[in-house]
């Protein structure tokens, strides 16, 4: 790799650190640990994490994470933390002292010379759309990524009985409420691939400025091995760039799962890190 390369490369992650800051700032209450800072959730909703501070480039210690760990338990919180590996070295190492453990995911951005992939009509036997903020399908859509993530992997499992009954058992309107908002606002754009009036697969992307992220991809278990997962990104794809996103990114799961965006044109550039207690973890 070239000196001019591993200059692009950090000013790629560089630009990738500030969104990590900026993204839970409209939600959250951030509170200053030193090298370290923890977003704290402002109303309903998954709970933020901890992660460097912006523009941190000292020592971190188990006993800053410990610190962080304290009040993440004092406030009811989960004990998590998000990284970027090559952004912040040190951090590993704290963590794992500290008694965490560390999970790797690829991180992957498609480059703004890459062409969007091409965004099917129709796949599996579902239509893949931008969700809008009065669309009906959106209880189902948010219902099937709690399944999805249920059952992690590629494996075919809960199916379209399942996904009715945790509509009605589980999601209330607040959920669909808070979703509708962040999509009015801007802060979340939702693509799903439906049939029949019901989400089959979602995925979200979280445009600031000229950056997003692509998260939350998960698809129905019974519905797996379709392509679903891949047309869902690619929608999330071409409606951050018709946003006019330079830079879209994702963090895979794991390797397996990486192979299937690199297929969509995404390359890894780092390796994103997530970290939080054994029992939490099996929990």
């Amino acid at each position: 790799m070239t000196s001019a390369d591993l200059g692009d490369r950090r000013e790629l992650l560089n630009r990738l650190e500030r969104y990590y800051d900026a993204v839970p700032r409209p939600d959250s209450r951030v509170e200053d640990f030193g090298p370290l800072t923890l977003f704290v959730r402002e109303g309903q909703g998954w709970p933020f994490h901890a992660r460097p501070a912006s523009g941190w480039s000292g020592a971190v210690s188990a006993a800053d994470v410990n610190r962080v760990r304290s009040r993440q338990r004092e406030l009811g919180i989960p004990e998590s933390f998000e990284w970027v590996a090559e952004t912040t070295p040190a951090l590993r190492a704290a963590v794992e002292q500290a008694g965490l453990v560390v999970r790797e995911h690829p991180l992957m951005v498609l480059e703004p010379d890459v062409p969007a992939p091409a965004v099917p009509e129709a796949v599996g036997g579902a239509v893949v759309r931008i969700v809008t903020p009065d669309d009906p399908v959106l209880p189902s859509a948010l219902t099937v990524a709690h399944l999805a993530f249920a059952e992690p992997g590629t494996d075919v499992g809960a199916g379209l009985a399942e996904l009715d009954k945790t509509v009605r058992d589980h999601m209330d309107d607040e959920p669909v409420e808070r979703m509708r908002a962040r999509i009015q606002a801007g802060l979340t754009r939702v693509a799903a691939a439906v049939t029949d009036g019901t989400a089959l697969c979602v995925g979200r992307h979280q445009p600031v400025g000229a950056v997003s992220e692509i998260v939350g991809v998960g698809t129905l278990p019974a519905a797996r091995r379709r392509g679903l997962a891949q047309a869902v990104t690619a929608a999330l794809v071409a409606d951050a760039r018709s946003r006019g996103a330079e830079t879209v990114f994702l963090s895979a799961s794991d390797d397996d799962v990486a192979r299937i965006y690199a297929r969509l044109g995404f390359r890894t550039v780092g390796t994103a890190l997530t970290a939080e207690p054994y029992a939490q973890r099996s929990a």
